[in-house]
């Protein structure tokens, strides 16, 4: 049981008071890396962009070392229909995603990562059938790219267990037009990798009470046969209204407490590899920081946490404690 090191605020104090909360409270936590790629510098074995290497030091210098980590890496922008930006703003051209170029640097990039963290576990490309589902026509260029990578990754580090991660959200009752289809091409597909790797915020499929979450946790049992973990989850607690969303969905502390409690009987039942929640904390702190842009999106996961922007517990937080000790 664990968390991402997503900080609640926006000073160093709060990213160390993050990293003290994990370590005082979870058993695993990830470093969760979605942003953006110093592709030109992998690609012209030019130096790393200082923004890039103090935040990979950074996280590095304050690693538990009582915990497992799970490092996870995205390849895809925000909107998961493109690659991830340079840290220019720009993306490399290619003809085609299995570029060797784009290969290589991916691999350079994957690598470095390995190497200055030392995972346990490694999810090697964030929510997949997202991009599978937004740019079409490059998933089977995608599925070349990534199997070369992971095959190189394997090869330097045998023993660690990958994954690409899914939303579980965007998986089940899919609005696409053959669910059936999709469906079984995501599960075959997951069901190749050493453990399925699942991002899942039930809210995003307004869904509410205990009945509908494990309806969608009984999908995924159906579907799934290898090794599950949830490598980020989260519920809101607090009313969610995003107008330029055309966004309105109720939440509350009960809500996200019987999120948790099924997460972790399920857990427990079908003994996950483990389970990372987003957000221990609101981060309205560091959500007043973002630019007008990304403030939107950003406010979908704002309020998720086990403790309010306060630092105030939630029911939620008491039922992590329980179940963390036994």
């Amino acid at each position: 049981m664990g968390f991402t090191t997503w900080s609640f605020g926006p000073d160093q104090k709060d990213v160390d008071d993050t990293y003290s909360f994990i370590e005082s409270n979870s058993d695993i936590y990830a470093e969760h890396i979605d942003n953006k790629i110093p592709w030109k510098a992998w690609m012209n074995d030019s130096p790393l962009p200082l923004e890039f290497t103090n935040e990979i030091s950074g996280r590095v210098n304050k690693k538990i070392e009582s915990n497992q980590l799970l490092l996870s890496v995205g390849l895809f922008n925000s909107n998961r229909d493109e690659i991830a930006e340079d840290f220019d703003g720009t993306i490399p051209s290619y003809t085609d995603l299995a570029d060797i170029e784009i290969e290589e640097a991916y691999f350079e990039h994957i690598n470095y990562l390995v190497d200055r963290l030392a995972p346990d576990f490694l999810v090697i490309a964030i929510e997949v059938n997202e991009f599978r589902l937004r740019a079409e026509s490059k998933w089977g260029s995608y599925k070349i790219l990534i199997q070369n990578v992971k095959s190189r990754i394997k090869e330097l580090y045998p023993n660690l267990p990958i994954s690409e991660s899914i939303s579980l959200h965007n998986l089940y009752e899919p609005d696409v037009a053959d669910p059936t289809n999709y469906i079984n091409e995501i599960t075959g597909y997951i069901n190749q990798m050493d453990f399925a790797a699942i991002s899942f915020y039930p809210f995003l499929k307004n869904q509410h009470s205990k009945s509908e979450f494990q309806e969608t946790f009984d999908f995924l049992h159906q579907n799934i046969n290898r090794p599950i973990a949830f490598v980020e989850s989260g519920h809101i607690a607090e009313n969610l209204v995003v107008p330029d969303f055309n966004l309105s969905i109720n939440g509350d502390e009960t809500g996200q407490n019987d999120y948790l409690q099924t997460l972790l009987l399920n857990a427990q039942e079908h003994n996950y590899e483990f389970i990372i929640w987003w957000a221990h904390r609101d981060f309205d702190e560091l959500w007043e920081t973002f630019p007008d842009d990304l403030k939107n999106l950003g406010q979908l996961w704002r309020d998720t946490g086990l403790l309010d922007e306060n630092g105030n517990q939630r029911l939620s937080m008491s039922t992590w404690s329980e179940n963390l000790n036994e």
